[in-house]
């Protein structure tokens, strides 16, 4: 098995998403500076995530994303698999057809217990432990940025009314009736 940027992206970007829950809901531009992954490609993940109801999506102003269950509740096995990413280590993807019409090959047990293992193991994990784990090694977590609001030096000008015809008929007409 081998775990391509798909998964690892995934699981990263949700463990930060995790660790600022409670600020409201992340960017994923701000997810994407922070994690160094292009934006375009957090946006493709976090559809698929979206799909499998792992995270919600909140749009407008102040929109962004929020996990879609507790963080104790979603594993790693959760994260992968909602991304697409096979969890296999056989050569056949668990079909028994490793060699064709010949069969399974020697090792086929072997990879599918692995397999099992994997699974197992990436189920056993939460999202929650992850985010336990970093808070453990000291990471810092910002608060929400407070918005704000464009104040300019100049005031606002209002525009003055004009009480003036707007076409040449209009002006013809209010000389024609003086």
């Amino acid at each position: 098995m081998r775990l391509t940027t798909k998964g690892r992206f995934a699981v990263t970007a949700m463990i930060d998403l995790a660790l600022r829950q409670g600020n409201g809901p992340v960017t994923l531009a701000a997810i994407s500076q922070r994690q160094q992954i292009s934006l375009s490609y957090l946006e493709q993940l976090f559809g698929k995530l979206r799909r499998h109801e792992l995270v919600e999506s909140t749009r407008g102003p102040g929109g962004g994303y929020t996990l879609g269950r507790k963080a104790g509740e979603i594993t790693v096995a959760d994260i992968i698999v909602s991304v697409d990413e096979p969890i296999d280590a056989t050569q056949c993807g668990g079909k028994e057809n490793c060699l064709g019409e010949a069969g399974r090959c020697m090792t086929h047990d072997l990879w599918a217990a692995l397999n099992t293992r994997m699974v197992e193991f990436l189920d056993s994990v939460t999202l929650q432990k992850l985010v336990d784990d970093q808070l453990a090694k000291g990471i810092q977590v910002e608060d929400k940025p407070a918005i704000k609001r464009a104040i300019s030096a100049m005031p606002v000008a209002k525009p003055i009314r004009v009480n003036a015809p707007n076409s040449v008929f209009a002006l013809g007409n209010a000389f024609a009736k003086s």
